[in-house]
């Protein structure tokens, strides 16, 4: 019986078993064959300096068919998988919930900590230097925890933001601070003169819309 293979794409050096006469002189000799790019192995067996490996073992480990026609045995190989390059990995879209969660406390000890400054001129009344101090080092904390949490590209995004609003705020405390230290008392139109209080509020308000939305946009504001 005539064998023949059919190769598509694929050029395979392979000795098919064919049957072995008894009266061979030479004994055979067993030997394990493996195929580049399959999995598995296959008896190989040695006969007077031959090789041989059984037809359908050949087309298992390749994952190949066969076919018998007319005395003819055909084995049709699979195609190669075209190999791609590996795309450049991609950020994940949108806010991740850590960053938003530590990004919300960030802002509401902001929001304390003007409330705290604002209320003290308006009211005429030394705000604690010590608890503003506190504050001050927790929204410097919470900012750090922010940073931390941001996974996505959104959240690498939106971080410079909210960095920013804590040098806004740092700069309306100082400002404080400093009017404080010239005065005993600070007038409600000196403190509100320039747009900073403002600038801060509506960073916050913009930030807050913009991690609801689950979209990251650049806010004015916030620089």
């Amino acid at each position: 019986m005539k064998t023949i293979i059919a190769v598509p794409a694929i050029v395979l050096t392979a000795l098919l078993m064919l049957p072995v006469n008894g009266n061979a002189q030479t004994k055979p000799t067993a030997l394990t064959l493996k195929i580049a790019g399959h999995p598995g192995e296959a008896q190989l067996l040695q006969v007077n300096g031959k090789s041989y490996v059984e037809v359908e073992t050949l087309a298992r480990l390749t994952k190949g068919t066969l076919s018998f026609k007319a005395g003819q045995t055909t084995l049709t190989l699979p195609p190669a998988e075209a190999v791609t390059p590996a795309s450049a990995p991609r950020g994940k879209a949108g806010f991740s919930t850590a960053f938003v969660q530590a990004s919300i406390e960030e802002l509401s000890i902001i929001r304390e900590w003007r409330v705290a400054i604002v209320n003290a001129v308006r009211n005429n009344t030394p705000a604690d230097e010590d608890s503003i101090a506190a504050q001050h080092r927790l929204a410097d904390k919470n900012l750090a925890l922010a940073s931390s949490a941001a996974t996505t590209d959104d959240d690498r995004s939106a971080s410079p933001l909210l960095a920013a609003e804590f040098n806004n705020m740092q700069n309306l405390s100082e400002r404080y601070l400093a009017l404080r230290k010239q005065s005993a008392f600070i007038s409600l139109d000196t403190f509100n003169s320039s747009p900073l209080e403002e600038q801060i509020l509506s960073c916050a308000r913009g930030f807050v819309s913009m991690t609801e939305s689950h979209a990251f946009q650049d806010l004015a504001a916030c620089h």
